[in-house]
């Protein structure tokens, strides 16, 4: 497969995704790698135009749109990086499957923008807001039949792996939604909600690179093990950025969970560690339906008071560190490198 034919500069705008994905630092440290990268990522977005077009413009219009607003593309990073550190020398054996699963994960944030009435993606209107509700659901949903069109070309073991991780992905939308306003859920809660939601789709994905590369199984498992922690670690950064992060840097607006009540690891984390009297002041408000912003302030303030920003992210590079340990079976080697590189940058980010 050939590179995508595109606009001139297009190589340098996705260099610049792929270092700012990675982090300034990170990309300098694997400054030879780069090349490679971008001409991976390259390859995927055009197996993307491929398949997206429709006999209906505006659907091919919609469709296009949500990829272009989908996020950083970490996964396809993550699955050439993981082909490359096994050894594959050419990541075209992976670019459809790269494609469909970044299609999946496109898929679930449109749902996702529907459930939550979110107003922007990325510094963008968010597809319910640009194109309406009725066409972003179908949107997403073409967006999936699209995707399992990509998994076709590939074994049954790995359409089945697809499969599950969809069907995980779909649990975990119903395990949070049961848990809305509750922060009686606890922790175990939490966690089966973001292995479903976050860190299942990443788990199949690498785990069926490896499958690709020939890997043993053992090494199937450790890359199976390495997506998941490292989706883990993704997802308790990205909740902190939620309270904490800088909204102009994230592309859309503060305290998304506090909002909706998602029952996330900083609330659980801030309502442990306030006094009794705070505790019952900090639920109220958090069970609150409509919230104001002088709400959403003072629970952020709550949220500081007993330490909880740090102890939130300290979770998270404890999961990105058994992401790392989980790569002992992959040779040692650059890619292995940016895969370790990659899992502490995720729970370190800013956007």
């Amino acid at each position: 497969m050939t590179a995508a034919p595109g606009p001139e500069g297009a190589d340098a705008s996705l260099e610049a995704l792929v270092t700012q994905t990675l982090g300034a630092a990170t990309a300098e440290e694997v400054a030879a790698l780069l090349p490679d990268l971008v001409r991976d990522l390259a390859d995927v977005d055009w197996r993307l135009h491929q398949v997206l077009g429709s006999t209906y413009a505006q659907l091919t219009e919609a469709a296009r749109y949500a990829c272009a607003t989908g996020g950083k593309r970490v996964r396809p990073l993550l699955m050439a990086a993981s082909h490359r550190a096994l050894g594959a020398e050419s990541t075209r054996p992976i670019v459809s499957l790269a494609a469909a699963f970044q299609l999946i994960h496109t898929a679930t944030l449109v749902h996702d923008d529907v459930i939550d009435h979110a107003e922007t993606r990325r510094g963008r209107p968010s597809m319910p807001r640009a194109f309406g509700i009725p066409l972003a659901i179908v949107s997403g949903d073409y967006l999936f039949v699209r995707a399992f069109e990509l998994a076709a070309e590939y074994p049954r073991s790995i359409i089945l792996r697809c499969g599950e991780s969809c069907a995980d992905l779909v649990e975990g939308e119903v395990l949070q939604e049961a848990s809305r306003f509750d922060l009686s859920s606890g922790r175990e809660h939490y966690y089966r909600v973001v292995e479903r939601k976050t860190a299942a789709i990443i788990a199949a994905a690498l785990a069926s690179v490896a499958e690709i590369a020939g890997a043993p199984s053992p090494t199937v498992d450790a890359m199976q093990t390495y997506g998941k922690a490292l989706g883990i670690a993704f997802q308790i950064q990205d909740d902190l950025l939620d309270v904490f992060g800088d909204p102009d840097l994230l592309g859309k607006p503060l305290f998304t969970d506090f909002r909706e009540g998602n029952p996330t690891l900083v609330a659980l984390e801030a309502l442990d560690r306030l006094d009794p009297r705070r505790q019952g002041e900090f639920e109220e408000l958090f069970q609150l339906r409509r919230k104001r912003t002088k709400h959403l302030l003072r629970l952020r303030e709550l949220t500081e008071l007993g330490g909880t920003p740090a102890v939130v992210a300290r979770e998270a590079e404890s999961w990105a560190d058994r992401a790392v340990r989980a790569l002992e079976p992959v040779p040692p080697g650059p890619y292995r490198h940016l895969l370790e590189r990659l899992a502490h940058g995720v729970a370190e980010r800013r956007f």
